[in-house]
């Protein structure tokens, strides 16, 4: 019954959350804090008990029939790629708490309750095997991740929150046509209506059914990771949002994109997801250079951050697209580190403006002199985000070029650009915002000690996963390995057309 705790405990805690401000503005805090941290220890202890279940497809798992008439089951289950999302979730969802401790101040139990709520839906996006649960859950982080941008953020705060929804809301419908279209045409051919993935999996499909059903499921992922021309929501929410909102939209909503492609689109449509790799990986190279382009041209702080993450995102895609070992391991090391060193970025950045009360690149400067330890950190991160030898982000975007050299050697060089654009966005940062003089006389406090324990953990995290990424490749083999084996049916079945 551990994964049904793991989103119960969120869901009663953001409840606990929002009674508990009648009393104290601090106890919102510290229920979330503590229920996320929970989750944590538990997510540890089914990683701990893993060997018990080597011979089985998942670390572990629970299922029952939730509505019978209809093939609803109540299915959840982890496996390596799914574990790995989790505790991504659990730790940034920490992140979150702490960072927004000083930041939120008014409706406080109401801002953890959406917090917590938020994160049970990602984490039951990550664990749902039943397609029918996997929407809803997919839905529940729509409208709590709504409330956090339009009550608690910056100027544009409705605008952003209403695109953010459209998007997501427009997308979702289609990924829901997508799956009762997939329920239907199983039933005609099995007799059987069930949701159910693993039943799912073997559905027969004409090439013409199954290319618009993995459109639709394709669309609504997209929109999420998000994909050129698909992310024009995505600057406008993340400039808006406060701090905790951005650390949850670039570290674990848009890894719901990635994740949704590796569990559900090639697994289920392997062969249309073969013919659109062409498309696919084209998009994934414009994305990458499209977002380093536009994040360098920003004077807006966060708005540059928030097109950094369509750049790196775009390996991602390119990783999932290029159909080999070593890209699928690029792309999941891509999609962790990305989480740690955008977050660590906005969380920064949350700060700068909490201090400052402007994110105008044009206004700074100056800024190491005042606040060492800051811009030291933003240093860091941002070294991190251009993908610097011996930090977690290199290794991932170094994986996706070696796996895509494979498929396109055009395609490769043109990403690799991606990232020497990320060169210049990064310096550019640095010197306008921290270089240079002080000509505002800017006066600031430097990192409080909660601040520089977030930092400290995230720096020691990319540190870990540029040197020593093993274990998160490890723990993703079984789960790759599956995806390898829905790779070699389509490739044969192109190989042996004449």
């Amino acid at each position: 019954m551990i994964l049904i705790l793991l989103i119960a405990i969120l869901l009663l805690g953001g409840v606990l959350a929002a009674i508990s401000a009648r009393w104290s503005a601090r106890l919102p805090r510290w229920i979330s804090l503590l229920a996320i941290a929970v989750d944590l220890v538990l997510a540890a202890h089914i990683w701990a008990g893993r060997s018990l279940s080597v011979s089985k497809a998942w670390y572990d798992e629970v299922e029952w029939n939730w509505v019978p008439s209809f093939g609803i089951h109540f299915h959840l289950a982890v496996d390596g790629l799914s574990f790995l999302m989790l505790i991504l979730t659990f730790f940034l969802g920490i992140v979150a708490v702490l960072c927004s401790w000083t930041e939120i101040r008014e409706k406080i139990g109401f801002f953890h309750f959406n917090l917590m709520w938020v994160l049970a839906g990602i984490a039951s996006v990550f664990l749902a095997m039943d397609l029918f649960l996997f929407y809803f859950a997919w839905e529940l982080m729509l409208i709590p991740m709504y409330f956090l941008i339009v009550i608690w953020g910056h100027e544009r705060r409705v605008y952003a929150g209403t695109k953010f929804f459209l998007f997501t809301q427009c997308s979702g419908l289609l990924m829901l046509i997508a799956i009762l279209a997939l329920y239907f045409i199983h039933h005609q051919s099995t007799g059987v209506y069930t949701f159910e993935y693993s039943e799912l999996l073997g559905t027969q499909l004409s090439s013409r059914a199954e290319f618009a059903i993995m459109l639709g499921f394709f669309v609504a992922f997209a929109v999420k990771l998000p994909i050129v021309p698909l992310h024009t929501w995505l600057p406008d929410a993340h400039t808006e949002a406060p701090t905790a909102g951005s650390v949850i939209l670039a570290g674990l909503l848009l890894k719901t994109g990635g994740y949704g492609l590796l569990r559900f689109v090639i697994p289920l449509f392997p062969r249309a997801a073969h013919e659109f790799t062409p498309v696919a990986l084209a998009l994934a190279v414009i994305g990458i250079i499209y977002g380093a382009v536009m994040a360098f041209s920003q004077t807006d702080l966060k708005r540059l951050v928030a097109y950094t993450s369509v750049s790196h995102l775009g390996f991602v895609l390119l990783g999932i697209f290029s159909w080999n070992p070593l890209a699928l391991q690029g792309a999941i090391m891509t999609m962790i580190c990305h989480g740690l060193s955008t977050g660590a970025l906005f969380v920064l950045v949350g700060g700068l403006q909490e201090r400052i009360h402007t994110r105008d690149l044009n206004r700074m400067g100056g800024l190491w002199a005042v606040a060492p330890h800051l811009s030291a950190s933003a240093l860091f991160f941002s070294l991190a985000s251009l993908g610097l030898p011996g930090l977690g982000d290199f290794v991932g975007e170094f994986l996706v070029l070696l796996g895509s050299y494979k498929v396109s050697v055009a395609l490769t060089v043109l990403a690799t650009f991606g990232i020497l654009a990320s060169t210049f966005y990064a310096l550019r940062m640095m010197q306008r915002a921290f270089f240079g003089p002080n000509t505002n006389s800017w006066r600031l406090a430097d990192l409080t000690p909660r601040e520089g324990l977030i930092i400290a953990v995230m720096i020691v995290g990319l540190l870990w996963l540029g040197f020593y990424p093993q274990p998160v490749l490890n723990t993703f083999a079984p789960a790759m390995h599956s995806l390898e084996r829905q790779v070699e049916m389509p490739s044969a079945a192109v190989r042996r057309q004449p």
